[in-house]
C-alpha cells in the first residue's frame, strides 16, 4: 500500500490574489501529484474570468468547480461566484451556507473543509489580500496536521491577508509567490509519516457543518451556552454570539465574522449613514435655499431669515461632513 502524502493543496486570495496566483500556478509542475482548491473573493453577481486566466498561466488545466466532480492530482479547481468551495472526501461540493466576514465563496469555508476531510493530507496557501479571511480556517489545518503555507507580506499587493495568517499559526514556509510553486512540489511529493491526526474538534465540525448544509438545520448555533457578544450581525442584523476567545463570532442564522472583519463591515455601514445624512444636508440646504427664495419675492423678512439661516447651516455642516468623507480611503475589493 503507497504511502499518504499530502495531496490537497488549498489557496486563498483576496484584493492583488490574481498576480500571486498566476505566480504560484505558472511554476507548478504538469505533473504535480496533488488537487489545487482556489477561493478567492468574489460579487455574488458576477462572471468571474479567474480559471480562464489561472489556465492559461501554467501548464496545469484549471476549471470553474462543478458540484460532485470528482478530486483529481494536477486539477486547479475554483470556486465559482456565491458557492462555497468544499470537499467531501474525493469530491468537491458547492453550497449557498452562509457568508463568512461578508463573503461567499469564504475562503475559511474552503479552508475547514479541508481540514476536517483530509486533516494532515492538506497544505494551506494564504495570498494577498485585506483583513483576515483564511486566518481561522488555516489554523484549523494546522490543528489536524496540515502545513501552512504564507506569501511573503513584503512581497503581497495586499499584506493584512498574509500578516494575519502569520499571527494566527506558525507556519512552515513564507516565501515570495514565484517560490511558492516550486516549494509545494517538494512537499506534497514527500511520504507523510504514519502519526495519529488530532481529531477534529466539536467547534470545527460545526463550522464546517453550518458551511455544507446553511439553513436548513435550523438554528446555526445551536447552545445558549455561547456567550452574547453585544454586537449585531451587519449582514442579517440579528444578534452575534461569540464562538471562540480569538475573536470569531457567527450570529443565529450562521453568518460569520472574525473582529477584524466586523470592525470593516461596520466601518463601511457607519460611512453609508454619512453619506445618506450629506444627501440629506444638502437636499435640506437646496429646499431651504428655494424657500428663503419664495420668502423675499413675497416680502415675508421673517421667514426669509429663517430659511436663509437653516440653508447656510445645512450647507456648512455639509461641506464638513463632504471633507471627511473624502478623506477616508476605501478598502480594495477583488476582481475576476
Amino acid at each position: 500500500m503507497p504511502a499518504a502524502r499530502r495531496d490537497v493543496v488549498v489557496a486563498g486570495a483576496s484584493a492583488g490574489g490574481v498576480e500571486a496566483l498566476r505566480a504560484l500556478v505558472r511554476t507548478l509542475p504538469a505533473d504535480f501529484p496533488a488537487s489545487v482548491l482556489v477561493t478567492m473573493h468574489l460579487s455574488p453577481g458576477s462572471r468571474s474570468a479567474l480559471a480562464m486566466i489561472l489556465d492559461r498561466s501554467g501548464p496545469l488545466p484549471a476549471t470553474v468547480a462543478a458540484h460532485g466532480a470528482p478530486l483529481r492530482p494536477g486539477v486547479v479547481y475554483v470556486a465559482p461566484p456565491d458557492r462555497h468551495l468544499l470537499t467531501d472526501g474525493d469530491s468537491v461540493i458547492l453550497t449557498r451556507g452562509p457568508t463568512e466576514n461578508g463573503h461567499r465563496p469564504a475562503i475559511n469555508a474552503t479552508f475547514r473543509s479541508a481540514a476536517v476531510t483530509a486533516g494532515p493530507r492538506t497544505v494551506g496557501v494564504i495570498l494577498s489580500g485585506t483583513l483576515d479571511d483564511g486566518s481561522a480556517g488555516l489554523r484549523a489545518i494546522v490543528e489536524r496536521g496540515g502545513l501552512a503555507v504564507v506569501q511573503d507580506p513584503a512581497d503581497a499587493l495586499y499584506a493584512g491577508m498574509p500578516e494575519s495568517a502569520l499571527a494566527a499559526v506558525d507556519a512552515e514556509y513564507v516565501l515570495p509567490a514565484s517560490e511558492l510553486g516550486a516549494t509545494l512540489d517538494k512537499l506534497v511529493r514527500v511520504p507523510l509519516e504514519p502519526a495519529d491526526a488530532p481529531p477534529p474538534t466539536a467547534s470545527l465540525l460545526l463550522e464546517d457543518r453550518i458551511a455544507r448544509d446553511g439553513v436548513r438545520l435550523g438554528a446555526a448555533v445551536p447552545g445558549s451556552d455561547l456567550p452574547p457578544s453585544g454586537y449585531t450581525c451587519p449582514d442579517c442584523q440579528g444578534s452575534l454570539l461569540q464562538v471562540d476567545e480569538t475573536g470569531q463570532y457567527r450570529c443565529r442564522i450562521g453568518h460569520a465574522w472574525s473582529a477584524e472583519a466586523l470592525l470593516g463591515a461596520h466601518d463601511t455601514e457607519f460611512q453609508r449613514a454619512l453619506w445618506t445624512a450629506l444627501r440629506s444636508l444638502d437636499e435640506k440646504a437646496g429646499l431651504a435655499g428655494r424657500l428663503r427664495h419664495d420668502s423675499r419675492r413675497r416680502n415675508h423678512h421673517l421667514l426669509e431669515s429663517r430659511h436663509d439661516t437653516t440653508a447656510k447651516e445645512c450647507a456648512a455642516a455639509a461641506e464638513t461632513l463632504r471633507k471627511f468623507l473624502l478623506s477616508l480611503t476605501p478598502e480594495p475589493e477583488a476582481s475576476l
